[in-house]
């Protein structure tokens, strides 16, 4: 069954994350051009930042892909793309510095961390069942319409577990973001400018989970209203 209000909910969050995502591509290649004037590389940086925090269990290693960046607590290695591996400019340090504030979060036990960690695998099997579901509910919703509240409500659990994900997620990049821009100002790797530039590049990043938290939040509400409206027609 056609469903015009979440192809439209889809297609207005669809549309913004697309243009924040560009814009956060067109920060990091214009920072990428602005050299640190200390000419540390990301490698160095990551590696100057955990030490600082009394951590040396967490390997710094580069990987492929781009903005593929990322901290993984299971194997404590903080993974840093090949031009942020390496590079010598803005973009590499604020990259390198945020992935490392994920490594001070799961040093110190950082509860929403901690409660993010836990969610994972079940978000896993709650987005793959979510897949299959979505053409499941158009065939219900057309052949068997009694079984529609059913299936509704099942989508609203999953969704509200996605939808915890990504609100849990928030805090725990904007304080990781918040602890690299610290370190940077108090440690003089960023300076002056180099600091602002920083600051502005991990913004637009914080705003891409923003976005993607408001659309998790939209399509609930959106599972809710569906449920509740069919309840009120009985």
């Amino acid at each position: 069954m056609f469903d015009p209000i979440l192809l439209i909910i889809s297609l207005l969050f669809m549309g913004i994350g697309m243009y924040v995502s560009s814009r956060l591509k067109n920060k990091f290649a214009e920072y990428a051009h602005n050299f640190l004037s200390n000419g540390l590389s990301g490698n160095e940086i990551a590696k100057k930042m955990l030490n600082d925090h009394g951590i040396y269990d967490v390997n710094v290693v580069s990987v492929e892909g781009e903005l593929t960046d990322h901290y993984n607590p299971a194997n404590k290695t903080v993974n840093l793309s090949y031009d942020v591996y390496h590079g010598q400019n803005i973009s590499a340090a604020a990259v390198a510095a945020h992935e490392c504030g994920h490594a001070v979060q799961h040093a110190t036990a950082y509860q929403w961390l901690t409660m993010r960690s836990r969610l994972v695998p079940v978000v896993q099997i709650s987005s793959t069942v979510l897949n299959f579901l979505t053409i499941g509910l158009a065939v219900v919703a057309f052949s068997m319409p009694a079984l529609t509240n059913g299936l509704l409500l099942l989508f609203i659990i999953l969704q509200s577990t996605i939808t915890l994900f990504s609100l849990i997620t928030l805090p725990v990049e904007l304080d990781a973001s918040k602890r690299a821009l610290s370190w940077l100002n108090h440690s003089n790797i960023t300076r002056g400018q180099e600091q602002e530039k920083a600051k502005d590049a991990l913004n637009w990043a914080a705003y891409t989970y923003v976005v993607s938290a408001l659309a998790s939040v939209s399509t609930l509400l959106y599972y809710i209203w569906r449920f509740t409206g069919n309840n009120q027609d009985e």
